[in-house]
């Protein structure tokens, strides 16, 4: 009976996060923009774009840089400014930027104060940023992020449909190696499996608070009332704190997939991957109000039902009567129930096949660095260091 028990509660756990993918999902798209005014009404036009302030901090991205801005300048149809800070590169950063602006008007370089006590790096340059921009709607945009011909109108089309203060978008993410094929989709299945999207635009609590710090869309009134980067100066997690410290303020937050309209490769191999996650795991789920929950829920969810399985296969426990019998075939559904509501999203967002196929073991070595990361801060070792700064 205890064996019956135990599977029960991993199926119970394997459940719980698919039917929240399933229905989250349809959620998660980009919504179309609603013409019902101008059905009825045909001599309506579409209201101009706002003008929109794209903002990128950028520090030693000379390989790739070129290629995002070039992007951004193609969306032509929106009225833009384009404002790239330079943090202090140790390489051409600031050059491409110089040289690109003398063919483009809307192209400009500002460069970076030193970065004071307390501040994390990026904070402090978005922050830079948004006091240069002259715009109502500010667009951050990580520098290696490349986005389409219509992303910038189809955000702002978004944001002023849902009505909302702050806008997150996921990029498409671009996956090479192994360990990005197993670790990088892992934020969607924690995003997707654990939390409410119907909740989270219902209520401005700050719990609610997610997003994808690589693309965020804000209002500068809103921005500003609650302080925005500065209100995060010390955090590595924008994509969580951001939104949160808008949500303590009053204001609405919301996030899209972003698949169609950006892309990005966040990391590029295991060194990169492992320092990325690690680096902000404290501020998400690495600490000791989540860590212990989390691991119940993502290894009794995705692990523990596939692992059992095979030992109650192996050890026959069909020989312990009707209730191994039962256990076993419970266990045998809680995997398939699990790989369900993986497949959704896996193949929902054009991930690598392979991310499907090792779908327990990344979820094994994910929870592995959470608590890698809460030991390492545990014990007082240096924060893990990303672009030269810890």
């Amino acid at each position: 009976m205890l064996h019956l028990c135990f599977a029960i509660t991993l199926l119970f756990l394997a459940t719980l996060p698919t039917l929240l993918i399933f229905r989250n999902f349809p959620l998660f798209q980009l919504q179309s923009v609603s013409s019902s005014k101008n059905a009825d009404n045909p001599s309506n036009k579409t209201p101009p774009n706002p003008g929109v302030s794209v903002l990128i901090p950028a520090r030693n991205e000379e390989l790739g840089l070129a290629e995002t801005l070039s992007h951004v300048l193609a969306n032509q149809d929106s009225s833009i400014e384009v404002i790239v800070l330079d943090d202090h590169s140790e390489d051409r950063t600031a050059a491409i930027v110089e040289e690109l602006a003398a063919k483009d008007s809307r192209l400009r370089l500002e460069r970076s104060k030193d970065l004071p006590e307390g501040w994390n790096g990026k904070q402090h340059a978005c922050w830079q940023l948004a006091e240069h921009a002259n715009h109502n709607l500010l667009l951050f945009l990580d520098a290696d992020v490349h986005i389409s011909k219509d992303c910038i109108d189809k955000m702002t089309q978004q944001i002023e449909q849902t009505q909302v203060d702050l806008l997150s978008g996921f990029p498409r993410q671009e996956l090479g190696s192994l360990s990005e094929c197993m670790l990088i989709p892992m934020m969607y299945y924690v995003l997707l499996g654990y939390l409410p999207l119907d909740q989270m635009r219902a209520k401005k609590d700050p719990q609610f608070g997610a997003g994808c710090g690589q693309m965020f869309l804000a209002r500068r009134k809103a921005y500003f009332e609650s302080d925005g980067h500065q209100a995060i100066h010390g955090s590595r997690h924008d994509g969580l704190k951001l939104p949160r410290s808008f949500r303590s303020a009053g204001f609405s937050t919301d996030l899209i997939d972003a698949s169609d309209l950006a892309s990005v490769r966040m990391y590029e191999g295991w060194k990169q991957v492992r320092i990325g996650l690690l680096k902000n795991a404290t501020e998400g789920i690495a600490n000791w109000k989540l860590i212990i929950v989390f691991s119940i829920l993502l290894l009794g969810g995705s692990v523990l039902p596939i692992l059992t399985l095979g030992h109650a296969l192996f050890w026959n426990w069909s020989s312990l009567g009707w209730t191994g019998i039962a256990a076993t075939c419970v266990l045998g559904a809680a995997s398939l129930v699990n790989w369900i509501g993986a497949a959704r999203i896996h193949l929902g967002l054009n991930h690598p096949i392979l991310s499907l196929l090792l779908h327990p073991p990344s979820v094994a070595i994910f929870v592995a660095m959470q608590w890698t990361a809460l030991l390492r801060e545990q014990l007082g070792m240096q924060p893990v260091a990303w672009r030269g700064r810890s």
